[in-house]
């Protein structure tokens, strides 16, 4: 009997064969939506055989933002964690130490963010090997995700993304710009500009009719790759950012440092035990998370510059009313800012200011 997995490599390489052109579109829109489909099915079989089977993966949330530290067996990340959290994770110069994923709080800046030490993970881990599944699964529920790789080892970091990739975990990317709405008649109607979408209606209609769509409106607004276009059709992917990171990075010679800080300059290079690089990555996690502080200064009173309330960057005064009591946003007369966003100290805005990170704010009912 022909496996799922062997199915999806029958299209793939169909895929590979089949030139794209005016011609064949509909076809290879069909051949996206028979993979997807499949794909689909194989991620719902695995997480409802996960329920099941051995302890549970699960980590409760806590702290301002998540960081889930990803990367394979031996590479450093427990050491990590117990050097930049309040945690002891078992360390020890033999592959899967970990077996579980362990929580951790970095207290940095008046925020506290949670980092997860996940077991590490091999090749074909989205696939259900090494219980890889679920250990990846883990790391959707992050914010941020650290990808921690071996300097000597470098042809880690495609292997750790591709993983991610295939379990539904989109990195440095937004969700696609498409509504996609079903309609009682009428067919699939595609409503954009066409010099926005290069996918054309044939290829949108092969494909929604693969997932048992007849009638849509499907309105596109930015360009985007039929992966894309499936990946909002199919709406359970994670978006998060990522951060690479080289731990272990004094193993290796000058040379080969300054070789791989040239083939990755945006990457981080640290030696989690000898603690050099932690300051420079805790404050790369503390912006890539998006962490706002703002201190609150009620009426007549000094501001408490220890316990500001978190937000994330591009948050109003009205979101922060919010997370106070909703009621605050109905009684709510002015505010007062001092800071960054001010354009002077003192300054009177409404709800739709937008605040920058150590504004001080008193809210006037």
């Amino acid at each position: 009997m022909v496996t799922v997995e062997e199915q999806i490599k029958a299209i793939e390489d169909e895929l590979a064969r089949t030139q794209y052109n005016k011609h064949t579109e509909h076809h290879v829109g069909s051949l996206y939506g028979k993979i997807a489909k499949l794909k689909d099915k194989i991620e719902k079989q695995q997480l409802n055989a996960s329920k099941y089977t051995g302890p549970r993966f699960s980590i409760k949330k806590s702290g301002d933002a998540t960081v889930a530290l990803v990367g394979f067996p031996s590479v450093g990340k427990s050491t990590l964690i117990n050097a930049v959290a309040n945690t002891s994770s078992k360390v020890a110069a033999y592959d899967f130490t970990t077996l579980m994923p362990i929580p951790g709080m970095i207290e940095y800046k008046n925020a506290r963010i949670q980092i997860i030490d996940l077991p590490g993970i091999i090749g074909d881990a989205s696939k259900g090997r090494g219980r890889g599944r679920e250990v990846l699964s883990v790391a959707r529920n992050a914010e941020l995700i650290l990808l921690l790789v071996d300097p000597r080892k470098p042809e880690q970091l495609k292997i750790i993304k591709e993983e991610l990739y295939n379990i539904g975990v989109r990195l440095d990317k937004k969700p696609p710009k498409v509504i996609i709405k079903r309609t009682l008649k009428g067919g699939i109607n595609v409503l954009s500009d066409p010099q926005i979408t290069t996918l054309s209606k044939e290829l949108i209609e092969s494909v929604l009719q693969n997932f048992g769509i007849a009638n849509a409106d499907v309105m596109i607004y930015e360009k985007m790759s039929i992966d894309e276009f499936i990946d909002a059709l199919v709406g359970n992917r994670h978006y998060a950012t990522s951060i690479l990171v080289f731990n272990k990075a004094d193993t290796i010679s000058n040379e080969e440092l300054l070789n791989l800080k040239k083939e990755y300059p945006y990457a981080l290079f640290i030696s989690a035990e000898k603690k050099e690089g932690l300051d420079k990555l805790k404050d790369a996690i503390f912006e890539a998370t998006r962490i706002m502080r703002i201190y609150l200064k009620p009426q007549g009173k000094p501001v408490d510059m220890q316990k500001p309330i978190i937000m994330r960057r591009g948050d109003t005064v009205y979101d922060v009313c919010l997370k106070i009591h909703r009621g605050f946003v109905h009684s709510f007369r002015y505010a007062q800012v001092w800071g960054s966003s001010a354009k002077f100290k003192g300054q009177k805005i409404g709800l739709n200011h937008i605040l920058l990170d150590g504004d001080v704010l008193t809210i006037v009912f």
